[in-house]
């Protein structure tokens, strides 16, 4: 069985064994990229054994976003000048944003990070899907389900998403900057500029964000010319 059912295997048999026997239950093939009716198939799998944990577990509303650690974070990374401090900083923001206090949420995230980050976009989409509606208050749930959705090409369903994220968290520098690689991809290039700066605002020190900023500025000039 492949190591994301694996993982998922062992997280369903401290809920229940009947919800571990599904997860083994599961076709092997149905772990790995795949398109067409496998894809499908596997999503349709893991959206039915996820809906367990919500009868399985207590809801709990505690969300990554709302850590008063944030706030001087965010000050250090706006006052500092040293690049390597910067990145720390910026990883233990990041690592805060996707810290929550519930169970289920917390391994669903997990496992919904190493299925898109092996590829399983499909997969993916179906954690993220579970832990936006076990924990809707969990801005990180929304932006990496943005994420999913504008790998796969659903710029609009992933401009929403990143909405619901920014309303829960206006600092997110991450989905600021994915707005603005939304709208590049829509040829939208003010509201992709835009987007690019506020990102900039709140987190002065990425460079790739800089590098979008100047190359959408000199398409307008050339443009002006």
């Amino acid at each position: 069985m492949p190591v994301l059912l694996l993982r998922f295997g062992k997280f369903a048999a401290r809920l229940s064994p009947d919800l571990a026997t599904a997860v083994h239950k599961i076709p092997r093939g149905l772990g790995k990229p795949a398109c067409g009716a496998h894809t499908r198939a596997m999503k349709r799998w893991i959206s039915a054994i996820v809906g367990v944990i919500f009868v399985a577990l207590p809801f709990v509303a505690e969300s990554g976003q709302k850590d008063t650690r944030l706030d001087g974070l965010f000050a250090r990374l706006q006052a500092t000048r040293d690049g390597v401090e910067a990145q720390v900083v910026e990883q233990m923001i990041w690592k805060i944003w996707t810290e929550i206090d519930d169970p289920a949420s917390d391994s669903l995230m997990r496992i919904g990070l190493e299925a898109m980050q092996g590829g399983d976009l499909p997969g993916a989409l179906a954690l993220f899907d579970a832990v936006t509606a076990r924990s809707p208050n969990f801005a990180e749930g929304w932006n990496k389900r943005a994420t999913v959705f504008y790998l796969l090409g659903a710029y609009d369903a992933s401009a929403k998403d990143v909405e619901r994220t920014l309303a829960l968290e206006p600092r997110h520098f991450g989905a600021l900057a994915g707005l603005g690689l939304i709208n590049v991809a829509r040829e939208h290039q003010t509201e992709a500029l835009n987007a690019f700066e506020q990102a900039l605002k709140i987190n002065p020190h990425m460079p790739g964000v800089k590098a979008n900023i100047e190359s959408l500025k000199k398409n307008k000039r050339d443009k002006d010319i």
